[in-house]
């Protein structure tokens, strides 16, 4: 096996991102630095990133249907509860969530040691859709949803939904938006630069991934048919 495919299954980091670890002397193969592209690596043989052994494990996939109140971090310094916690039990495997929810935001949260995947799934060039379930603090006006439609200037540039409506006829504070941007705090910037204030956040879907019989603050793995949709790109 070549080595940056080792390094990638490990989970730390992708095949490209493996490439430039090695190129920069930090990756070791049975106590030798190796700089080498195209290295191959025999079973048996120890690799070490930075000193620590790193191993090719098994890929795992865990779907988290997130509460809120949660920071998405591994570990947080402030000791406030981690999205970590809520998945602890779920392998033996190191696994890492993929992009992040804020801390006052629920719903879908993807967690995997395949750093391959990963890179797809947040990297800027792939945009993969999510669509959000927003509870304003007041009924959302029509002339405003246009605005949305259009699309809106923000400090960081112009953003524009795929799709926008309202989730509920009974009540126009609750909106359904689909968009593609990873962008930080995306979606709650959108409505707040119109003078609205979402009290609630909820993403509903995620590069084909649903809450279908997922409560909130539990997980599930993902079936092998959903990983094989996240590795062929066969959603939209």
């Amino acid at each position: 096996m070549r080595l940056n495919r080792y390094i990638a299954s490990s989970g730390i980091c992708s095949r490209r991102d493996a490439d430039d670890l090695i190129s920069a002397g930090v990756i070791t193969v049975n106590g030798k630095v190796v700089k080498e592209l195209g290295t191959k690596v025999n079973p048996g043989d120890v690799v070490r990133y930075n000193g620590e052994r790193i191993k090719n494990e098994r890929k795992v996939y865990v779907l988290l249907n997130k509460p809120r109140d949660y920071v998405t971090t591994m570990d947080d310094p402030k000791e406030r509860k981690t999205v970590m916690q809520l998945v602890r039990n779920a392998c033996s495997e190191r696994i890492y969530p993929v992009g992040r929810l804020d801390r006052n935001s629920s719903g879908l949260l993807l967690f995997t040691n395949d750093g391959e995947l990963a890179k797809k799934l947040t990297h800027p060039g792939y945009q993969k859709k999510k669509i959000y379930h927003v509870f304003l603090d007041k009924a959302v006006t029509e002339a405003d949803m246009n605005k949305l439609a259009a699309g809106l200037t923000l400090e960081d540039g112009f953003i524009q939904p795929d799709a926008i409506s309202y989730a509920n006829n009974d009540d126009p504070s609750e909106v359904g938006l689909e968009i593609h941007s990873g962008r930080n705090r995306i979606v709650r910037r959108m409505f707040e630069s119109l003078g609205y204030r979402v009290n609630k956040l909820d993403r509903v879907y995620f590069a084909g991934l649903t809450k279908k019989n997922l409560p909130r603050g539990k997980w599930r793995f993902l079936t092998p048919g959903e990983i094989r949709m996240l590795k062929m790109d066969s959603y939209k």
